[in-house]
C-alpha cells in the first residue's frame, strides 16, 4: 500500500467525495485485512441503519478533511 495516497488534492468535490469514501474503504481494509473476513460481516452491517449511518459519519468526516485540503474548490 505504499504511495496510495500521494494527495488530497482533487479536481472537483465529485474527485473528493470519492476520495473519502475510498479513505473509508481502505481503513476498514486496514483493521480487518482478512478479506474472507470481511465478507462474512457484510451481510450484519448492510442491513443495519446504526452500521450504515457510522458509516456515512465517517465518509462525511472524511469528506470535511478532504473539502478542506481543497480550499473548498474555491480556487
Amino acid at each position: 500500500m505504499s504511495n496510495w495516497l500521494p494527495t488530497l488534492i482533487t479536481a472537483t468535490p465529485e474527485e473528493g467525495y470519492d476520495l473519502a469514501v475510498k479513505l473509508a474503504r481502505v481503513a476498514v481494509k486496514a483493521t480487518q485485512p482478512d478479506a474472507v473476513v470481511r465478507e462474512r460481516l457484510r451481510p450484519d452491517y448492510a442491513e443495519d441503519a446504526d452500521s450504515l449511518i457510522a458509516v456515512s459519519q465517517v465518509v462525511a468526516t472524511h469528506f470535511a478533511t478532504v473539502s478542506a485540503a481543497n480550499n473548498y474548490w474555491r480556487d
